[in-house]
């Protein structure tokens, strides 16, 4: 698990397999994908935030948030604000019309986010974490990317959709993430918060070993405080699929984007422990 400064000498994800998987995914916004899900059925299907091809590590979150195809006031983001493609950039009436020409033009903008207009203000906190492996998000040589575990934007939060939304999304896009990791370069799987160690855990089939952290604990002035939690683990198949190489999981309890505020001194430590972590077991391959 050498994860060192050279960039790959090839993407490792073959292009067919990411046309197939986009594909299947734009069938499911018409054919599995019910209007009471409260999808952006209009915004395309998200695989990567960042190059799957030439990436070893890679965060894992819940779904793309709204705000990565609207504004502020739920307007569509448009020209230099745009971060990915919908019907409209793509002047189509529907996704039917869908051709490869468009697939390449959607998995172009997923491999290119961080050199456009990145949503910041969600990802430069994840990327101090990140660069406890030393990659980034923005470091085109030795870069990270971001997978969510269903790659559909939502008009609401994942927290404001109902149980029977996201059992639905979480059945529809089950077997993504076994896809896009399939063959891929991805050594390190980070997750980021409770939520999406739980079902990934469910996903993926798998128990992670949990491990106190007292120093990533959250102080509160009124209430009880909020522990810190590790989470570890390995995982070679997904949803019956042989990933051919063996993925590091790496997981954490606090959701660093969440409102109830985790402190520097936690993400901190988080990284230093991703950090040890990874070492350790690069040191053990290697020697």
């Amino acid at each position: 698990m050498r994860l060192n400064r050279e960039p790959a000498s090839q993407p490792a994800v073959s292009p067919t397999r990411l046309h197939g998987t986009l594909a299947t995914l734009i069938d499911r916004l018409d054919a599995s994908i019910e209007e009471e899900m409260d999808v952006i059925r209009w915004g395309c299907p998200v695989l990567s935030f960042g190059n799957l091809s030439i990436s070893r590590v890679a965060t894992m979150g819940l779904n793309p948030s709204n705000r990565e195809f609207v504004d502020e006031s739920g307007n569509e983001l448009e020209g230099p604000s745009r971060r990915f493609h919908t019907l409209k950039s793509l002047r189509l009436s529907s996704w039917a019309e869908v051709d490869a020409r468009h697939l390449e033009l959607i998995l172009q903008c997923c491999s290119e986010y961080f050199l456009g207009n990145p949503y910041d203000l969600w990802f430069k906190k994840l990327d101090q974490v990140v660069q406890g492996t030393e990659t980034s998000f923005y470091d085109p040589v030795c870069s990270a990317c971001h997978l969510d575990l269903i790659p559909y934007a939502t008009s609401r939060k994942w927290t404001e959709l109902t149980s029977v939304q996201r059992s639905g999304l979480l059945s529809v896009a089950a077997d993504t993430l076994a896809l896009l990791l399939l063959d891929s370069p991805i050594r390190v799987l980070i997750l980021n918060g409770q939520t999406v160690v739980d079902h990934f855990q469910d996903i993926a089939g798998i128990s992670l070993q949990r491990q106190p952290m007292s120093e990533w604990t959250l102080a509160r002035s009124s209430g009880r405080d909020i522990s810190g939690y590790a989470y570890y683990g390995r995982v070679s198949t997904m949803r019956g699929v042989d990933l051919t190489q063996e993925v590091m999981v790496l997981g954490y309890n606090h959701n660093l984007q969440s409102s109830f505020g985790v402190t520097n001194e936690a993400i901190k430590g988080i990284r230093d422990w991703i950090s040890r972590t990874v070492g350790e077991a690069t040191r053990e391959t290697f020697g």
